[in-house]
C-alpha cells in the first residue's frame, strides 16, 4: 500500500468523517426506519458498518477468523448507543490497523469465504464497504425528505453554477 498505514489511516478518517457526519442526520425516531419489510433499518445499516469493520476486517487482518455478529438491535439499541458503538468499534478497529506493518499490509488475509488475499487490497475493500452503505443512508434519509451534508462540500447544483459554460 503506497503510503503504508498512516497514509491509509489518514485517508479512511477522512471517509468515516464524512459517514458520521450523515450518520448525525439520523433523526432518533427514524432510526429503525426501513423502506421495505425485512431490508436494513437506517440502525441497521450504522451498526453493520460498525460490526462490518471491527469483527471481520479488523480480525481478519490480525490473522484471525471473522467474529461479525450480525447488525441487530441486540448490539445497541437507540441512536445514543448505535452512536456509541459506531464510535467504539472505529476506535478498536484503527488501534488494531495501526499496528499493522509494511510486511503486514503486503501480506495476506483470508476473507470469511476462506480466500486469501493481499492485506492491503482488503483494507481498500473496507472503505469500499463503508462507503457503498453511507450511500444507502444518504438514499433512506432522502427517502424521508431528510437533508444531508453535501459529500464533499458543494451540492451538485452548487458545482455546476461554479463550472465553466
Amino acid at each position: 500500500m503506497e503510503g503504508g498505514i498512516r497514509a491509509f489511516l489518514e485517508h479512511y478518517e477522512k471517509v468515516r468523517g464524512r459517514t458520521s457526519r450523515v450518520v448525525d442526520c439520523i433523526p432518533a425516531d427514524r432510526l429503525e426506519w426501513t423502506w421495505r419489510e425485512g431490508k436494513f433499518t437506517l440502525g441497521d445499516l450504522v451498526r453493520h458498518i460498525a460490526a462490518i469493520e471491527r469483527y471481520m476486517y479488523a480480525e481478519n487482518v490480525q490473522g484471525k477468523p471473522s467474529r461479525y455478529p450480525g447488525h441487530g438491535r441486540e448490539l445497541a439499541d437507540g441512536l445514543p448507543a448505535v452512536r456509541a458503538f459506531f464510535d467504539r468499534t472505529h476506535e478498536e478497529s484503527v488501534a488494531i490497523f495501526s499496528k499493522l506493518t509494511d510486511a503486514d499490509l503486503a501480506g495476506k488475509s483470508v476473507t470469511p469465504v476462506g480466500a486469501a488475499i493481499t492485506t492491503s487490497k482488503w483494507l481498500r475493500a473496507l472503505v469500499e464497504h463503508e462507503i457503498h452503505h453511507r450511500g444507502q443512508i444518504y438514499l433512506y434519509l432522502s427517502m424521508l425528505d431528510i437533508k444531508t451534508p453535501p459529500i464533499y462540500g458543494m451540492t451538485s447544483e452548487q458545482v455546476k453554477e461554479k463550472s465553466v459554460r
